[in-house]
């Protein structure tokens, strides 16, 4: 059984048609590459699979549970164990680092008081074991404009382990990062895999998917056009394969815009 599954998924906006007819399912301890150009739906169907909004049409199941759509939302996503690193990130950069992990979820005591030792234990621990943060000089009290952008996805992602998620999704996390950074997220995602988690790892770089994803779906044009496990195809041929893509929709857009 999938850990989630995404069955005939439409979504419209307006007359606008983002998605058409997508089947997608993620497996238990499984990395997915998720790849394709702009406007091709990815976020979209992330979005969708995150409680974000709901589909215009097609079902949704989570660890076999049929999800109703109507009371899908980003914090019942989040109760079936689906967390989302987004690329805008969503962190306080003026916070500290354990502010951010525990961002609407502080633990408080039975009078409802933030306990404030307890979340900086808890940051300290996940910063050390889990996020390999090295520097002397980074504490759970560190302001997260301190960090790199590489730390910054890293606290990003780790909020999601911190919760254990079944599931982490994350949109362009090494974008605009320097190529040591991008390998901090990457093993941040092999970590992921290590604990038996699973991922949705969408980028256009696709050396860094194919550097840790255990299977791609490409999307073009809001449809799923191909699906391959690693075994099945190499990088390179990947790459031949999105070059294709991408020329024969600028053919295609070329004739249009000739009649």
């Amino acid at each position: 059984m999938p850990l989630v599954e995404m069955k005939d998924i439409h979504k419209y906006f307006g007359t606008v048609v983002a998605l058409r007819g997508v089947d997608f399912k993620v497996d238990e301890n499984e990395v997915v590459g998720l790849i394709g150009d702009n406007g091709a739906g990815k976020s979209t169907l992330i979005k969708i699979l995150s409680g974000v909004f709901p589909p215009t049409k097609g079902e949704i199941y989570v660890k076999g549970q049929k999800i109703d759509p109507r009371r899908y939302s980003v914090r019942e996503a989040h109760r079936l164990g689906i967390e989302t690193v987004f690329q805008e990130q969503a962190l306080g950069i003026k916070q500290s680092i354990w502010r951010n992990l525990f961002l609407g979820r502080e633990p408080t005591d039975r009078l409802g008081f933030l306990k404030v030792v307890e979340a900086r234990d808890e940051t300290h621990k996940l910063m050390r074991e889990v996020l390999r943060f090295r520097g002397g000089g980074v504490s759970p009290d560190a302001s997260v404009r301190t960090l790199s952008g590489g730390e910054r996805q890293g606290v990003a992602i780790g909020r999601a382990m911190y919760f254990e998620a079944d599931l982490v999704i994350l949109d362009e996390p090494t974008r605009a990062l320097s190529v040591q950074e991008v390998q901090k997220v990457l093993n941040f995602i092999r970590e992921l895999k290590r604990r038996g988690k699973s991922c949705v790892y969408i980028s256009h770089t696709i050396a860094n998917v194919y550097a840790v994803s255990d299977r791609f779906v490409i999307l073009d044009r809001g449809k799923v056009v191909g699906e391959y496990k690693r075994e099945e195809v190499s990088e390179p041929e990947l790459n031949e394969i999105l070059i294709e893509l991408h020329e024969s929709r600028a053919q295609e857009e070329l004739q249009t815009d000739s009649f």
